[in-house]
């Protein structure tokens, strides 16, 4: 029995220690942190008609160009904090990479599109936004939580992951990771 405790003391431990190098940002290779060598399989969304996105399709992560991906919900309070670090972080670096915002949301069921983009306007979002509604992105990308942030270089490997509200500095270091400077 006590080998049955020790056992499941270290488990514990383990899973712990992992929860807090993702949400510190420092998320192992394996969960596609800082260092990956594998590129991530490219998903294909459907992008919602709201202040500076568009309706149609958008290929994450972008062939060939750097990549910035925001993961969000319109019932998430912390996204909502986020909004204007990722305003400014877009400002300062969104030339540079595809910066898009991702819901889980299901858009065109559950969730109107014109919600989304009534959210969208209320918070200043000014960049693409799509849907995972299949949730095939975040899967890939080891999302977990609301907000997460990934930073995809321009051969399709993560570089920054992360979970959690952020400062503007924090995520233009993030961002600036996946720069070819």
């Amino acid at each position: 029995m006590r080998r049955r405790n020790l056992l499941a003391g270290l488990a514990s431990l383990g899973a712990l220690g992992g929860a807090g190098a993702v949400a510190s940002g420092r998320a192992p290779v394996a969960l596609g942190g800082e260092g990956a060598r594998d590129p991530v399989d490219p998903v294909t969304l459907d992008t919602v008609e709201a202040p500076g996105s568009r309706d149609g399709e958008v290929t994450i992560p972008a062939p060939d160009r750097p990549t910035f991906v925001d993961f969000f919900a319109t019932w998430c309070a912390p996204c909502v904090e986020q909004m204007p670090d990722l305003v400014e972080a877009h400002d300062r670096l969104g030339d540079e990479v595809l910066f898009v915002s991702v819901t889980p949301e299901d858009v065109g069921g559950a969730v109107s599109e014109e919600a989304v983009a009534d959210w969208w306007r209320e918070n200043d979002g000014d960049w693409l936004v799509a849907a995972d509604v299949t949730a095939e992105l975040a899967a890939r990308l080891n999302v977990g939580g609301y907000p997460s942030a990934r930073a995809i270089d321009s051969a399709g490997r993560v570089r920054w992951a992360t979970s959690g509200t952020h400062t503007t500095e924090e995520l233009v270091d993030g961002i600036e990771r996946v720069l070819d400077r």
